[in-house]
Formats: structure tokens, C-alpha cells, sequence
């Protein structure tokens, strides 16, 4: 092996001809160790990685994706990424495109309009993504989608709607099934609801399922509380259905506030403050349960009751459906994966 290149200069990076004159061979022979061809021996193979090391050489993606006209890169486009669900659905796609070899672009956008979509996708196109994972969870995404032409493949994430769109999606109405039966089973006569923004599919097929569940048992179904995802609307909400409980305490015979599903954790967290401070005891008085699982949940007091949705399935559920379109050619529009969530009993729904 050559030991130096007289043509790396410490003031650029080094390139594929600069490995080839170190380790000795063509700037061919490097070509095909770069790109794992089977037609070169061992020992020629070791010489060039270890000339790439010695280098520090870095394949240049452009020049890359010129030869093979694949950039190995993915687009993502989200909405409110600063949310728990959204937040974690962008980080398992990424972890699920790197596990399969790809890069992602992300474009994240502050309202989902049809022109905010639009600019997103042709950002993502001069970038060479290959295709693209939109986050579609409320119906201004989805009403945006449907009214562009899309240049490249596209899977919808936490979409639930009716595009000619393949999508990935956690059940949402089963998720509430779950946790209302649970509450019902332990002994409420009904549960009350603290919805999320009626915009967001999620927040409507929650309440779908917790209706639904209510109604096939027979049971009263309360006038829903509608928060925006935050702790402050929970605890707004917290403060309405606390005086509901005190006022039903005083009637006897009445169907109170004694159970309560909130549409996320970060609302049910606002909602145990303001039966705190009325000084009402969870599980004792009014039992509680959440959806999403945050970290903290567990660690609420006492510990949340909810429903896992498994962020890293979606993500790698989503990702291998955009690749098998790339690599097939094919649409498949109607295909759907639906992932099952889990429920997670804690304290906060069941006296201990």
C-alpha cells in the first residue's frame, strides 16, 4: 500500500481517487469494493478499507445517487410535532428507516394546509427523497392530501380516513373500548369523557369507541368535556367535573362523576390536579384513566391508568409498506395496517 496521496491536500476531504492511489489500485477497483461487488479478491478488498480508514473517506451521497439514481433518503412531513403522539411517531420512523438503510428529511409544519403541503413536498422532492410518510392526524391534513397529485410514493401515518392512500394507523376505537370496559367492569355505572380538539381523527374515533362501549352496556353516555391536548384544558375540565362530583354526592339516587377516561395523559394529568385541590381522592372518589402512556405515567400519583400505543410498530409497520412500494413498483392503494394498542392497569383506576 502507497502511504501517502499526494493529491490529498489537508484542506479538503478526500476522494475515491485518493483511496485508490493509497491502497495501491484503480479508481475502479475502489468503485467495487464500495459497492460490494463480488468480482474483487480479499486481499485487494482489505487494502482499500484500509486506505478508506486511514483517509477518513466519505462516499459522496450526490455522486452516489447519480451512478445507482437512489439517494437511500426518505421524507417525512408532520404536523404539530411538539405533541407526545406526533413526536414519538416521527422518532419510530426514523429509527425504523435507519434499521432499513435509509436517511430521513423531515418538514414539519405549523397548520396543515393544501399550498403548506404542497411546499413541503417539493422541498422533499428537491431534496431526492424517494418517498415520503405524512402524519395526517387531523382531517385539515387529510383534506389537504386529497387534493394534491403526489410526484412519489406515499404512506399516512395515524390517518383513519378514506384516501386512496396506503396508511398505517394504531386502533384508536379499541383503545377507548378497552379502557371504558375496564372502568365499567369495575363497578361504575358510567364514565365520563374528556375529549381531545374535535379536528384530530384520533381525538373522534376515542370518542367513538368510549360512546360505543357505553351504549352497548346499557349505560348513561355523559355530554363529553372537549380539551386541546394540554394539562391546563384538562385541569379546566378537571375543575367542571369535580363540582359535578360534589353535586352528585349531594343527590343521592343520581349518576355522578365516578369514573373518568381523558383522551391523553397530559390532560388526565390536569384533570388529578383539579380533584386534588377539590379534595377528592383518586382512585377512592372518582377513578381516572389516561391514553398514550408517557413516560410519566407511571409516575403520576397515584400511577395512570391508559392505553399503549406501540410508536415503534407504527414506525417500522409504515416504513417496510413505503419500501415494498418502492421496490415493487406498485400502489396498492387500499392497503391498510392497523397496530392494537394496550391497555395499562395502575393504581389511579383501582383502589389498592
Amino acid at each position: 500500500m502507497s502511504q501517502t496521496a499526494e493529491s490529498a491536500g489537508p484542506h479538503r476531504a478526500p476522494t475515491m481517487a485518493d483511496v485508490a492511489q493509497v491502497a495501491g489500485v484503480s479508481h475502479q477497483t475502489v468503485s467495487r469494493v464500495l459497492s460490494n461487488h463480488p468480482n474483487v479478491r480479499e486481499s485487494t478488498r482489505a487494502e482499500v478499507l484500509r486506505a478508506i480508514e486511514q483517509l477518513g473517506y466519505r462516499r459522496n451521497s450526490s455522486a452516489r445517487a447519480l451512478v445507482t439514481r437512489r439517494t437511500l433518503t426518505l421524507g417525512v412531513v408532520a404536523c404539530n410535532p411538539t405533541l407526545f403522539g406526533p413526536a414519538s411517531t416521527l422518532f419510530g420512523l426514523e429509527e425504523a428507516a435507519r434499521d432499513e438503510g435509509y436517511m430521513v428529511s423531515a418538514v414539519t409544519l405549523r397548520r396543515f394546509t393544501p399550498k403548506a403541503l404542497e411546499e413541503a413536498i417539493d422541498h422533499l422532492s428537491e431534496w431526492g427523497v424517494e418517498g415520503i410518510v405524512v402524519i395526517v392526524p387531523h382531517r385539515a391534513a387529510v383534506a389537504a392530501l386529497a387534493e394534491l397529485r403526489l410526484p412519489f410514493p406515499v404512506v399516512t401515518v395515524e390517518g383513519g380516513h378514506s384516501l386512496p392512500i396506503p396508511g398505517v394507523s394504531v386502533d384508536q376505537d379499541l383503545g377507548a373500548r378497552l379502557v371504558t370496559g375496564h372502568l365499567l367492569a369495575a363497578g361504575h355505572r358510567t364514565v365520563w369523557h374528556v375529549a381531545g380538539p374535535p379536528d384530530w381523527l384520533e381525538a373522534g374515533a376515542r370518542v367513538d369507541g368510549w360512546r360505543a362501549t357505553l351504549e352497548e352496556a346499557g349505560a348513561e353516555v355523559p355530554l363529553p368535556l372537549v380539551g386541546d391536548w394540554t394539562p391546563l384544558s384538562g385541569y379546566r375540565a378537571g375543575q367542571e367535573l369535580a363540582g359535578r362530583v360534589v353535586a352528585g354526592t349531594a343527590r343521592r339516587g343520581a349518576t355522578g362523576v365516578s369514573a373518568v377516561f381523558v383522551a391523553n395523559d397530559q390532560m388526565a394529568l390536569g384533570v388529578m390536579r383539579a380533584f386534588r385541590e377539590a379534595g377528592l381522592s383518586v382512585p377512592g372518589q372518582v377513578a381516572i384513566a389516561g391514553f398514550d402512556d408517557i413516560p410519566e405515567a407511571e409516575f403520576f400519583a397515584p400511577p395512570l391508568t391508559t392505553v399503549r400505543q406501540d410508536f415503534a410498530a407504527v414506525g417500522q409497520a409504515s416504513i417496510r409498506l413505503l419500501i415494498s412500494r418502492l421496490e415493487s413498483g406498485t400502489s396498492r392503494e387500499a392497503e391498510r395496517v392497523v397496530i392494537e394498542p394496550r391497555l395499562i392497569v395502575r393504581s389511579s383506576s383501582t383502589p389498592s
